[in-house]
């Protein structure tokens, strides 16, 4: 198709557009299209109303609660398409045709089938791409133009090389990715949530299997689209090379941290839940993505740790073979206190504090005479590290300060002693007349 044609063709659509405006039944129908959006529009507000005082009175579950929000937000058409419903009837009772109502009414009748299909979705933007996409395939097939414009979209079209790439053919890919890609991450979103729900599986095995299917539902996507597009598959196999050397270089740390992470979630050494110490952060596990891990701290501070550092560097994972947890607080005590009735007393306090295990016990062990007090150190267990070690570390401590007090043992603290000596000013020497 060229300029001429074109030109042509829209000549030919301006006398035909000039022609039904001199129709007096057109005229009219295009009024009662305008009028009824009007009073839609117009109305829209009083009918969102009676449907929200509807819904106080229904009771009071989410599936009600979805359809309200839905007909609420298609209030407008909703109305629109019952007035134009209306129209429609009287121009077939009274004789002369209707083509332009009855194209509206089906127009507006697929814009609320799709609006409310698509609003099902939980992504709101893919779901608004699907809507306009099926809207305006459905908006031409009921106007008769779908078939013009599929020719005319194939007919735009150029040469890449041996390729010949029409309007057409990226039209289809660009819906077809659309709409593929909306049901894709749907169905991922819907597998994944099924995967997670599984008691069957471990945490890292089910983090794992989510991610594989989600990898999985998108390479088969793309290949959908571009089967779809006409593009031969096979030509990409030229650009596996330069694939392989650009990941080696550009994509390193990318696909190291890709690969740690796989790693990671097999060999289970970090999983979900798990209490870790990276350097100078400490938290939990919260989830472990392709690229990074997850770390929230007891400060609610959220770390996001690269993989490929839980692979090379120090970790001290707190909960990896078990939880139970062995923490440690040094504590003096006067040189005149009664020892062993101070070491009951200590395992005691601690054996008070809610966290704290029992089995095993508390212990207290006496490490050495320090310069002012005997040093002792208290060892106890506990088996939630999630929920903090230096908080319950403080609850021992004052629970030993609050025995201490009742038993009436003191805990000492460092005194020096300063000795002044006067010295004669008339000397001249200090330290020879101290000697004479």
């Amino acid at each position: 198709m060229n300029a001429d044609d074109i030109r042509e063709f829209l000549n030919q659509g301006l006398e035909q557009v000039v022609a039904l405006g001199s129709d007096v039944n057109i005229i009219s129908q295009v009024l009662a299209v305008v009028g009824g959006l009007i009073v839609a529009i117009l109305t829209r507000r009083q009918f969102q109303l009676g449907l929200t005082n509807l819904q106080n009175h229904m009771p009071e579950r989410a599936m009600f609660a979805r359809a309200f929000e839905i007909l609420s937000a298609l209030a407008m058409p909703l109305i629109w398409l019952g007035i134009e419903f209306t129209i429609l009837a009287i121009f077939q009772g009274v004789g002369p045709p209707s083509h332009i109502i009855s194209a509206i009414c089906s127009l507006l009748v697929a814009w609320i089938v799709i609006n409310i299909v698509t609003s099902l979705a939980q992504n709101k933007i893919w779901a608004r791409l699907v809507a306009f996409c099926a809207w305006t395939v459905a908006a031409l097939n009921i106007l008769g133009l779908l078939n013009p414009t599929l020719v005319f979209l194939e007919d735009l079209a150029f040469n890449l090389g041996e390729t010949r790439i029409s309007m057409l053919g990226v039209a289809k890919a660009l819906v077809a990715g659309i709409i593929v890609f909306w049901f894709t991450f749907g169905l991922s979103r819907f597998l994944e949530g099924r995967i997670h729900k599984s008691r069957a599986l471990t945490p890292s095995v089910q983090v794992l299997t989510a991610k594989l299917v989600r990898v999985g539902l998108i390479a088969a996507a793309i290949l959908i689209i571009l089967s779809n597009s006409g593009i031969n598959i096979t030509a990409f196999a030229v650009f596996s090379g330069a694939l392989g050397v650009g990941i080696g270089f550009g994509l390193q740390k990318i696909v190291s941290n890709l690969i740690s992470g796989i790693i990671l979630l097999l060999d289970r050494s970090i999983k979900p839940g798990d209490v870790i110490e990276v350097g100078q952060t400490y938290g939990r596990v919260n989830a472990m993505g392709a690229r990074y891990a997850s770390i929230i701290t007891r400060d609610a501070m959220e770390y996001l740790i690269p993989n490929e550092d839980l692979i090379t560097q120090q970790v001290i994972n707190w909960s990896y073979s078990s939880k139970n947890v062995r923490l440690r607080a040094p504590i003096g005590v006067a040189y005149d206190t009664d020892i062993p009735k101070a070491q009951k007393l200590i395992e005691a306090a601690a054996a008070d504090v809610p966290r704290v295990l029992s089995n095993p016990a508390p212990r207290c062990l006496m490490r050495g005479f320090g310069d002012s007090a005997i040093d002792l150190e208290l060892r106890f267990w506990i088996a939630d590290p999630e929920d903090g070690c230096r908080n319950v570390t403080s609850e021992v401590l004052v629970s030993v300060w609050r025995m201490f007090k009742d038993e009436g043992i003191n805990v000492p603290f460092p005194q020096r002693d300063i000795r002044v000596e006067m010295v004669n000013p008339s000397s001249s020497n200090p330290l020879e007349e101290k000697a004479e």
